[in-house]
């Protein structure tokens, strides 16, 4: 079955809608919301992933399709076909696209086209029964096939954004411990000349003193 529906901008990981009352026959269904945030957070850090993939996390599975710079997500139970899930997905898109369109880039706030969990939950009922005639000639539809599309989990998905942050801290701390070396460098070489030339500074000044007390006393 169907258990979560997200929306969100790809380029920077803004969430734009979602079902609802998606989650509420789930155990710990905040938890995997948070790991869908994680997803698209990794995806609006550039990563080149597919733009069709099924994520497997405990006994679910997030299936996401990416088009024009959207993500559309879901997680179903494991046992749940592929196939429905994708051509839910394409269901959402396509009406997603149709209303809301022109609107996407400048959405300023998070979960701005909530008003869009309408047609999720119609379109969800839909898919739910995968015994329906409707759902069976969607299975048995050979125009849209889906073994091609790549299956990960998610600890493999997610730790490479966690790796990638922590190149990213390493880098900066880096520049940061370089800067201190190079301000530590300066201070180190103004010592030595201080110390080199200092006393070479100190017998001129008394060379001159004494030159100056001479000729004022004759």
């Amino acid at each position: 079955m169907v258990k979560l529906t997200m929306i969100a901008r790809v380029t920077d990981g803004l969430p734009l809608a979602e079902g609802l009352d998606d989650g509420r026959d789930v155990k710990d269904s905040e938890f995997y919301k948070q790991q869908v945030k994680a997803l698209f957070k990794n995806l609006s850090t550039g990563q080149n992933e597919p733009s069709r993939m099924s994520v497997e996390t405990g006994p679910f599975v997030f299936h996401y399709i990416i088009e024009g710079r959207v993500c559309y997500l879901t997680m179903c139970d494991r046992a749940y076909p592929k196939k429905l899930a994708f051509q839910y997905l394409e269901d959402l898109k396509n009406e997603f696209e149709r209303v809301n369109g022109t609107q996407i880039e400048t959405a300023a706030r998070p979960y701005a086209f909530i008003k869009f969990d309408t047609f999720i939950q119609k379109t969800k009922k839909l898919y739910q029964d995968t015994h329906t005639q409707r759902n069976i000639a969607k299975l048995n539809d050979e125009l849209y096939e889906v073994h091609q599309i790549m299956t990960r989990n998610v600890q493999e998905v997610l730790g490479v954004g966690e790796k990638l942050d922590q190149v990213s801290q390493m880098s900066s701390r880096l520049t940061s411990e370089s800067r201190i070396y190079a301000d530590k460098a300066r201070d180190l070489n103004r010592q030595a000349l201080i110390r080199k030339y200092a006393p070479i500074a100190i017998v001129l000044g008394v060379v001159f003193l004494l030159f100056w007390v001479k000729t004022k006393l004759w």
